[in-house]
C-alpha cells in the first residue's frame, strides 16, 4: 500500500488473520478469545484471553526490532526494576503472513493519561532506578544479540529543530495561541545545533503510550521494546520532562546519577519533539484523548 505518513502500515492484520496465525501455530491457546487492542507505528497488538499479548510489525522495519526482542528480552528479568514484556510464544511467518510475531504475558495497569502532577511525581525515584540498570547493561552484550546502533541520528539537534517546525506549522489549528508561542520561542532560544553522541543500551521510544501505571498512577510496566538500539541516554532520560513535573525532576537525577547539561539539552528537546509526533497521529486518527495527554506531555516538557 502507498504510504502518505510515516506511521501508516504497510500491511494490516485483522482480527481473523490473527486469530487463524495464533491457533494455527500455538494450539494450546484455541479456547482463548482474541480482540484487537490498538496499534502504534510498528505493531498491531491483541489480547488473547486474560493473560497474553501478541505483537505483530505492521512494517518491514518493524521485523528486525522484534526478532531482536525475542533475543534480549528474557535476559533483562534479573536487571530491570520495573515489569516489562517478556515473549513466551514465538510466531513464525508463513504464506497468510509476511512476518515474525511474538506473544508474552499480558502485565496489567492502565494507560497514564490524565494522571495529577502528584501521581506523576510518586514515580520519578523508581524510573530513574529503571533506566539506571537499563543502561549499565553492556552495550558489548546487547551488540552480540544484533541490537544496532540508533539510526535516528538524534544528536543533530539542528535537523531536529528544522522537522519541528514543519509539524508544529501543520499543527498551528490545534494549539491555543499562547502554547503555540511557547514551543516557537523555544525553538528560536535553542541555539545549540548538535551534541557530543554517547552509547548506552536503550529503550528507545520510552513515552506515555508504551508505559503502564497502578492504581495510585505509579508506573507498573514498560511495554513496546520495538525500538531496542544503542544511542544516546538523552533519548530515554526525556521521560523526566514529558512524563515527570518539574518539580521532580530533580528527584529524578539524583537517583539515576551525573548527567550533564548537554544531555538534558537534548533530552528536553526529545521530551517535547516525540509528543508532537504523537499528536500529528492523533489528529489524524480523530483520537481526542490522546490530542489532549499529548499536547500536555509538551507543555510539561516545555515548563520549568
Amino acid at each position: 500500500m502507498g504510504s502518505s505518513n510515516q506511521w501508516d502500515a504497510e500491511w494490516e492484520v485483522s482480527e481473523h488473520l490473527a486469530r487463524q496465525l495464533i491457533r494455527g501455530q500455538f494450539p494450546q491457546l484455541a479456547s482463548k478469545r482474541i480482540q484487537k487492542l490498538g496499534h502504534g507505528w510498528d505493531n498491531t497488538v491483541f489480547l488473547v484471553g486474560d493473560e497474553y499479548v501478541f505483537r505483530f510489525p505492521r512494517r518491514e522495519a518493524a521485523v528486525h526490532s522484534l526478532r531482536i526482542e525475542g533475543r534480549i528480552l528474557p535476559e533483562l528479568r534479573n536487571v530491570l526494576s520495573i515489569a516489562y514484556p517478556i515473549p513466551v510464544f514465538f510466531g513464525e511467518k508463513n504464506d497468510d503472513y509476511p512476518a515474525p510475531f511474538l506473544g508474552y504475558r499480558y502485565l496489567s495497569g492502565e494507560s497514564p493519561i490524565g494522571l495529577t502532577d502528584r501521581e506523576r511525581s510518586l514515580s520519578a525515584k523508581a524510573l530513574a532506578q529503571f533506566l539506571k540498570s537499563l543502561h549499565s547493561y553492556p552495550v558489548s552484550v546487547a551488540k552480540e544479540k544484533g541490537v544496532r546502533y540508533d539510526h535516528r541520528n538524534l544528536t543533530d539537534i539542528a535537523a531536529r529543530k528544522e522537522k519541528m517546525k514543519v509539524f508544529i506549522f501543520r499543527l498551528a489549528n490545534h494549539f491555543r495561541d499562547e502554547e503555540y508561542r511557547a514551543i516557537s520561542n523555544y525553538l528560536k532560544q535553542l541555539q545549540t545545533e548538535t551534541v557530543k553522541q554517547k552509547f548506552v543500551f536503550l529503550h528507545g521510544d520510552l513515552h506515555f503510550k508504551n508505559m503502564l501505571v497502578d492504581e495510585k498512577g505509579r508506573v507498573s510496566g514498560i511495554i513496546d521494546w520495538g525500538d531496542i538500539n544503542i544511542g544516546h541516554p538523552a533519548c530515554d532520560l526525556s521521560v523526566a520532562y514529558s512524563f515527570l513535573p518539574p518539580d521532580a525532576r530533580s528527584d529524578f537525577f539524583r537517583e539515576y546519577g551525573d548527567v550533564d547539561e548537554e544531555t538534558k539539552l537534548l533530552a528536553r528537546l526529545i521530551a517535547i519533539f516525540i509528543p508532537v509526533l504523537i499528536l500529528l497521529q492523533a489528529v489524524d486518527d480523530k483520537d481526542e484523548r490522546l490530542i489532549i495527554e499529548a499536547k500536555a506531555n509538551i507543555n510539561r516538557a516545555l515548563a520549568d
